[in-house]
């Protein structure tokens, strides 16, 4: 014992001789900690920690029970009451800790995880789109070059070089419209204005105006109802979802297709089914198809027979609506191709 009259180098000489034995029982604790520790290192951060709080706790109640020989004086017997409170106190409030700092870090790596996936979209969209908007471009200064050359002098061959044009001004007019109304949802600056939409306005109205592009294709376009529901919506935005939804499938199914939309209810929702002929998704694309700009195929080309392949965003642009109506839309692979689904909420009556 060192008694309360010594002098430093005195206390100085005991400690001297108390470390060795201090290090022979407290180390091997702390060996078994460390190996506890490795044991749990994929565990849960509240038991990491209650562990390395647990560690140096034992270690000093072990040194101080080898030291004394086991010998309970009312010295030792203070000190274990003490090494007892201060676990007491330290254990629960490291597995509070614990579990708060862990929500927080898995907090924080899914935000960093979206954060790159959303830093990956906008690279991806950026370098889709610039693609995109380059190719019309490109064939309006070419055209616009013979035109003024007068390489193109043939009145036949003006007016359809003038067709052309228009044709491509419109393409590029439509995917500027969809990258404002894309920026508008992401930017949650899409404004609803709400009311009671019948669906069988929406409906007919987005088939007559998709028509000449099936008529064009050779697809049959079909319209059925169970019944036709009344729903909660702005109506120019449920006009977009359908018509994005119809020109999807009328785009991908095969000359004398069909392209079947159904309308009715499940529970308190709407329920618009669009199924098509594509033919089905692969199953590792089928998660990415509401991803902006993704089209499932790396052919940026027109298609044949005149239609275009997309932006890729009438999908994107269809799911962001669908969710501000405070709905779900979701696809999966249905008989020769793929059905998408969309619920809305019904209006109150």
């Amino acid at each position: 014992m060192i008694g309360s009259g010594e002098s430093l180098p005195e206390m100085l000489t005991h400690l001297w001789h108390i470390l060795p034995f201090a290090l022979l029982f407290s180390l091997p604790v702390a060996a078994l900690g460390g190996i506890a520790l490795y044991v749990l290192r994929r565990g849960s951060l509240a038991t990491t920690l209650t562990v390395l709080v647990l560690i140096p706790v034992l270690a000093t109640l072990v040194g101080v029970l080898g030291i004394s020989g086991f010998m309970f004086t009312p010295a030792l017997t203070t000190m274990l009451l003490v090494c007892l409170l201060v676990g007491l106190v330290t254990v629960p409030a490291a597995i509070i800790l614990g579990r708060a700092i862990a929500r927080r870090s898995v907090w924080e790596r899914e935000a960093r995880e979206r954060e790159r996936a959303a830093e990956a979209s906008r690279r991806e969209l950026v370098a889709w789109i610039s693609h995109d908007l380059r190719s019309p471009l490109v064939g309006i200064q070419a055209m616009a070059e013979a035109l003024a050359d007068g390489v193109v002098a043939e009145r036949h061959e003006v007016a359809d070089y003038a067709q052309r044009i228009t044709g491509e001004t419109r393409r590029l007019s439509a995917m500027v419209g969809d990258l404002f109304e894309l920026s508008r949802i992401t930017a949650g600056a899409l404004e609803l204005t709400m009311s009671a939409v019948p669906l069988r306005d929406v409906v007919s109205d987005a088939v007559a105006a998709q028509a000449p592009v099936a008529h064009r294709k050779r697809v049959r376009v079909l319209a059925n109802a169970s019944t036709w529901p009344v729903v909660t919506g702005s109506d120019p935005e449920l006009a977009r979802i359908v018509r994005n939804l119809v020109s999807n499938a009328i785009r991908h199914t095969p000359p004398d297709g069909t392209v079947a939309v159904q309308i009715g209810v499940d529970g308190d929702e709407a329920l618009l089914a669009v199924d098509d002929s594509c033919g089905g998704i692969p199953d590792d694309e089928i998660t990415r198809v509401f991803d902006v700009a993704f089209r499932g195929t790396q052919a940026r080309t027109p298609e044949r027979e005149g239609t275009t392949s997309g932006g890729g965003l009438g999908l994107a642009i269809a799911k962001g609506l669908v969710e501000a109506h405070r709905g779900r839309i979701g696809v999966q692979n249905h008989g020769p191709g793929c059905r998408f689904e969309v619920r809305l909420p019904l209006a109150m009556p």
